[in-house]
């Protein structure tokens, strides 16, 4: 055999187990989703951070939309999103969010964006004018904003409040000693100072939700830590996942966890008061967000 005909040692790496294999749908709606994002040249986070489920969801003719561009001005180590120099906001975008929340049919809209540290308000007047061309569009829908912390500026949040997003979400990713290497320019107490001015502006007229990342090396200890901090924020509603590597660039599997942890850690939440727990392997922030069945405030 020559040096040319020897196979090449793949790099290998934990084996993923069995409650994190996924069966891609065959639904056409699949088909319909994809044509109407690329119709109206939209983003979505599912694409974009390569969601292990974007292929359900737009199966299901839902889909999370991306507003501000898809480049994004950090670098987390654990986030496919493109980090490089973004393109200016491009002023018909909320219009366009509008009509594919219409065209979809949606009941329960979520719309995120790429942090825009190159703007000064981080793109908050963007969200303003999108959750407002939404709800013009879709008179009722509920409406949940996945936001990025604005660097906690008061001026930004009051921006993105004024609209009266039923739902303002803002994750913390990860535990407080794990943060400086999972999130790019994120403080962990910052996140939470996020949540908590929300509550102190909006008071109970509004839900505030956050999402936590597991496998990454965390502790349960720091876990509950975790959980502690965000109810003495306020935070009303909890997502917890499971991370996956999206590329060999970002940060590894520490350990596959058993979804009977993940409801372990449920149960935790909920007897600390929050309002809504969803905690499973393939639980992400906006997924299967209509479910969550709470009353709106206003």
């Amino acid at each position: 055999m020559t040096f040319l005909e020897a196979p090449i040692e793949k790099p290998k790496g934990p084996r993923l187990p069995e409650w994190l294999r996924l069966d891609l749908p065959t639904s056409s709606a699949f088909g319909k989703t994809q044509s109407l994002l690329t119709d109206l040249k939209l983003h979505t986070v599912c694409e974009s951070a390569k969601c292990p489920n974007h292929w359900e969801c737009w199966s299901k003719g839902t889909a999370t939309f991306m507003i501000a561009g898809d480049r994004c001005t950090r670098a987390c180590g654990f986030c496919a999103v493109d980090t490089s120099k973004p393109f200016p906001l491009e002023q018909d975008e909320p219009e366009r969010v509008a009509e594919a929340t219409k065209r979809m049919g949606l009941k329960h809209v979520v719309i995120t964006a790429v942090a825009r540290d190159d703007i000064s308000d981080g793109g908050a007047e963007h969200f303003r004018k999108t959750i407002e061309a939404v709800r013009s569009a879709v008179p009722g829908i509920v409406i949940e904003v996945l936001v990025p912390d604005f660097l906690d500026k008061d001026f930004a949040i009051d921006c993105v409040l004024a609209a009266k997003p039923h739902i303002y979400n803002h994750n913390l990713e990860t535990v407080r000693r794990l943060t400086p290497a999972v999130r790019s320019r994120a403080m962990y107490d910052r996140s939470l100072s996020v949540l908590r001015k929300v509550k102190e502006k909006c008071g109970d007229t509004i839900y505030t939700k956050s999402g936590i990342m597991l496998g990454l090396g965390e502790t349960p200890d720091e876990i509950r830590e975790a959980m502690r901090d965000l109810r003495e924020s306020r935070c009303d509603i909890l997502t917890m996942g499971h991370y996956l590597q999206p590329t060999l660039k970002h940060l590894p599997v520490v350990e596959y966890l058993h979804p009977d942890i993940f409801e372990e850690h449920k149960t935790a939440a909920e007897a600390l008061g929050f309002l809504h727990v969803a905690s499973g392997p393939m639980v992400r922030s906006s997924y299967h967000a209509d479910e969550f069945q709470l009353p709106v405030r206003h």
